[in-house]
């Protein structure tokens, strides 16, 4: 008996048959390129001509350089405020080193005014306490401080003290006649001021 012939050859290109959708359906579009252009016909379009698609990726990059430009805006505010907080945190390091120098100073015045006092008198003079006192001063000297008070400058009130006024018919303005106590300053700060005695004119 002879075998029967199995019907699975390739189905015959018929070029005039109707094409078919994905579905399998008879269509109406005349070609298979009109079939392509009908279901690209289906994809979305926004208002502006482009598609959903690079609408919403062009959103998405918008946003993420909107985060970026703020990220990078607080990151040059926080450097900013370091360098300022660095800043103050200086200033007031180097307020509060002048400040413990100048108690220091202020509480070795009281020997450093013997020691002028001595030296005045010439009792310093080749005794051993004379490099003492050389010493002490140059050290101080190395921290910034400076006397004040000195004969013929004019009257300061921010580094003077008048322990009393002298009327002169020669004076024309108010200067320091006499220097009772010599007054010290550290850079700017004003660690004893000095005492003196002031010429004033005539009223």
């Amino acid at each position: 008996m002879a075998a029967k012939k199995r019907d699975d050859s390739p189905e015959e290109f018929d070029e005039h048959a109707e094409p078919l959708a994905e579905d399998g359906a008879v269509t109406d579009a005349e070609s298979a390129e009109d079939l392509v252009a009908a279901e690209d016909a289906d994809v979305e379009v926004s208002e502006s001509g482009n598609s959903l698609d690079a609408d919403i990726d062009h959103i998405l990059s918008e946003a993420g350089q909107r985060e970026i430009e703020e990220y990078r805006d607080r990151a040059a505010r926080a450097e900013a405020e370091l360098a300022n907080f660095r800043t103050r945190v200086e200033r007031d390091r180097a307020a509060n080193r002048e400040a413990v120098i100048a108690d220091v100073i202020r509480s070795l015045l009281p020997a450093i005014d013997d020691l002028d006092r001595a030296a005045a008198h010439g009792d310093l003079e080749g005794s051993p306490l004379e490099l003492v006192a050389q010493k002490l001063r140059q050290s101080f000297e190395r921290y910034g401080l400076r006397s004040v008070g000195v004969v013929g400058e004019p009257f300061d009130p921010a580094f003077h003290e008048a322990i009393v006024q002298l009327p002169s018919a020669e004076a024309t303005s108010q200067t320091v006649a006499d220097v009772i106590e010599v007054g010290y300053a550290l850079g700017d700060r004003l660690v004893r001021p000095a005492k003196v005695a002031v010429s004033v004119p005539q009223g």
